[in-house]
Order: structure tokens, then C-alpha cells, then sequence
């Protein structure tokens, strides 16, 4: 399979190099991810200058656009010839569940590539403040094992796949669910600061403070231990996803 693997978290991150890695043991991968962090940059893409990529190693390039810049620069690119069977964005440092998706940088690569007709994945590790390691092996050996079993066949147009990992060793796991979407909770202050010379800045974004208690949600089944797998329709057609989402559950 040809496979391209994109994130927000920067061409060196560790989820990135743990996701590649992985799946190239049974594929043909190819990484174009941002030279640097862009978390939560949602689905922005460069306009008005050049985007710029550099060779990092084999198969790795550094882009300094936008999450969604990367898969455009890819395809128009280096897939001219032949597009990717699959587009697989992350492993993401923290959690993308519930209104992340409107944020987050890491499904918004994804949806460019289903923008583009591809099937594609995004994949996050959701980690809590007491962690005190990652376990991304957990996610990539999951992506694997869905790459293994065909699922870029069962991901319809114009959708998205994504999963949520709890950041724990596989043997800890409770399973994977086919899940909704939740609601995450955020506290709203902004807080004001001075700098050096008296002029005021912000710091915007607020502290996580739990989900809503959904049955059946993606924020749910993470908190309860299982991976959350949604499938998230673009179109805006109100597509009848039943038959897919029955499909899929027989091979998470």
C-alpha cells in the first residue's frame, strides 16, 4: 500500500516517527508534516507566500505551511502519477474528541485528503495530566492492525475516520468502540498579562475540565478505557453512514 502520513505536531514529533515507522514495516510510507508545531491551527492553509518543503531523510519531508498544506503540497507533488491508497494523520499528542475536530490541525489534514477523494485516518493519543509516559506503540500498532484489514476499503467519501487511543499499554485496554460525538469541557478565562515594557498580551486557552456525560460518545468510551472510533461525514449531505459504520465494526 502507499500510504502518506501527515500531523500537527511537527515533522520530529514523537507520535509522527512512532506512526511511520510502524506502518512502514508492511507499506509503502511516505511523511510530509510541518517543520513546526501547529496544534490547533484548524483547517488553515497558506495563501499569499510560498510553502517550502525540505527533505528530512528518506521518505521525510518538512513543510513550513499548514497540516492541510502538507497534504496539498503531497499530492500535487509527489503522488502526481499515483495517489496514496490511504492518508494517515497523527499520532497526535492529546486528545482530538468531541468540538476538538473544529481545532484541531490533525483532523483538518485528514479532511483535506477526503476533500481530495482519499480514504483517511486521524489518530490521537489522549493523555492525562498524571501520565508519565506515552504510550504511542498502543495507536500505531492499532492503526496497523486496521491497515492490515483493509479499512481504507471501508471508509466512504467524503468522511473521516477518526480515533481517539487511551494512553495505556494494549494489554490495559477494555477494546474499541464505534462511538458519537461528545462534548468536552474547557474553562473560558483568558488571562492578561504585562510584558516588559508595560504593554498588555494574552494567553488564550483554558484548562480542561471533564466531558459531558454522553452514553456512547467518543469522550465516554476514552474515559471508560476504550479506543473511540467515529466516522465523521463532510459532505452536508446527511449521509446514511449505518451500513459503513456495521462494516467497520467487524474489523476494530
Amino acid at each position: 500500500m502507499r500510504i502518506l502520513t501527515v500531523n500537527d505536531d511537527g515533522v520530529q514529533a514523537q507520535g509522527n516517527i512512532f506512526l511511520r515507522e510502524k506502518l512502514a514495516e508492511n507499506s509503502n510510507v511516505l511523511t510530509v508534516a510541518p517543520h513546526q508545531e501547529r496544534s490547533s491551527c484548524g483547517h488553515a492553509i497558506t495563501l499569499g507566500e510560498p510553502v517550502r518543503v525540505n527533505k528530512v531523510n528518506e521518505n521525510t519531508y518538512s513543510c513550513t505551511g499548514f497540516p492541510a498544506d502538507c497534504v496539498l503540497v503531497a499530492l500535487g507533488n509527489f503522488y502526481q502519477q499515483e495517489k496514496p491508497d490511504l492518508v494517515v494523520s497523527g499520532i497526535n499528542i492529546g486528545a482530538n474528541l468531541g468540538q476538538d475536530r473544529f481545532y484541531s490541525g490533525t483532523i483538518a489534514a485528514a479532511r483535506e485528503a477526503a476533500f481530495r477523494g482519499l480514504p483517511s485516518i486521524a489518530i490521537s493519543l489522549v493523555l492525562n495530566s498524571n501520565d508519565h509516559m506515552n504510550h504511542f506503540e498502543t495507536a500505531a500498532n492499532y492503526v496497523s492492525k486496521l491497515v492490515e484489514r483493509g479499512v481504507h476499503k471501508l471508509i466512504p467519501p467524503m468522511t473521516v475516520l477518526n480515533i481517539n487511543v487511551p494512553n495505556m499499554s494494549e494489554n490495559h485496554l477494555k477494546g474499541s468502540v464505534i462511538t458519537t460525538t461528545g462534548y468536552q469541557k474547557y474553562s473560558e478565562e483568558i488571562i492578561k498579562r504585562t510584558d516588559g515594557r508595560g504593554r498588555s498580551y494574552f494567553w488564550v486557552g483554558g484548562t480542561y475540565e471533564g466531558h459531558e456525560d454522553i452514553p456512547g460518545s467518543d469522550c465516554n468510551a476514552v474515559s471508560d478505557g476504550y479506543i473511540a472510533v467515529g466516522l465523521q461525514e463532510l459532505s452536508g449531505r446527511s449521509l446514511d453512514l449505518t451500513k459503513n459504520l456495521e462494516e467497520l465494526k467487524t474489523i476494530i
